[in-house]
């Protein structure tokens, strides 16, 4: 989706947001995520943690609060709170402390060499990569996302998975580490231009309120169209949601119910002229 003029992102993001709501119905708002690059300014009603709320905040808490409170923000190094969310955002450079596994061990895993590994597997924009992250409702923003985040539970989740392969088949890859989703929210779908299922961390939940019951969905932008295709198509195949119960069916009864039912419809019969 080319970037136009802004009444035509708008109204382009308004519709994403409109058939996600259509076919998937989250209960929070899908965010539209932009990154930028040195020098590239926010958009200008974008709010600033800690300049305009005076808070330092996680990476997470960014977009919690678009999809919760429909706020539009940018996060920039001097608003990170959380040391993991800026090595991911590459607001700051990775040192042996953390290479090390030290913020891993004893909590994560059993040591730091489990830590070290768990620290090389994460994803993470090179530092001075980007310069800030906005984080907006997709159907108010006036930019062009370049990832939308999209939380659910998991036959919310389903619903998109079963989109997003409609045209294409196969199966969507992702992996789970139960720490640090910032990094498949974000760096994940950027690099590898692939939706993720993501399994929310940790911090997530304590930082961001992600609740027991709700799994993320992220999509990069350049799928969009054809996972929107997909929810209608599927739709048409009949993958609907909220998912329908087979409801015509003739259910069991125990024992007792069905001895009692078999009394109910002879004394009907017993009513009834000429058992009619």
């Amino acid at each position: 989706m080319p970037e136009e003029g802004t009444s035509t992102v708008r109204e382009t993001n308004r519709k994403v947001a409109d058939a996600l709501d259509t076919y998937v119905r989250p209960a929070t708002f899908p965010v539209a995520v932009k990154f930028l690059r040195q020098g590239e300014p926010a958009p200008p009603k974008a709010r600033r943690p800690l300049a305009d709320l005076g808070r330092h905040v996680t990476v997470c808490q960014g977009w919690a609060i678009a999809r919760r409170y429909g706020w539009t923000t940018v996060l920039r190094a001097e608003d990170m709170k959380c040391p993991l969310g800026a090595l991911v955002a590459g607001f700051a450079a990775p040192n042996a402390y953390y290479e090390e596994g030290n913020l891993c061990a004893g909590m994560y895993t059993a040591d730091k060499e489990a830590g070290a590994r768990s620290e090389a597997a994460v994803a993470k924009f090179a530092p001075g990569e980007i310069d800030g992250i906005v984080f907006g409702p997709l159907a108010r923003a006036d930019y062009v996302p370049e990832v939308v985040i999209v939380y659910g539970n998991a036959a919310q989740v389903m619903r998109l998975v079963a989109a997003a392969l409609y045209k294409r088949g196969g199966r969507i890859a992702s992996s789970f580490a139960a720490r640090m989703d910032c990094s498949d929210h974000l760096v994940v779908p950027l690099r590898t231009d692939e939706p993720q299922v993501i399994l929310p961390c940790n911090g997530d939940r304590i930082f961001a309120g992600a609740q027991d019951e709700e799994m993320a969905f992220t999509m990069p932008w350049s799928k969009v169209d054809d996972i929107i295709a997909g929810l209608e198509g599927t739709h048409r195949g009949g993958i609907r949601y909220p998912i329908p119960s087979f409801l015509t069916y003739e259910p069991a009864m125990p024992p007792t119910y069905e001895d009692l039912l078999a009394m109910q419809r002879a004394a009907r019969e017993r009513q009834t002229p000429n058992g009619g």
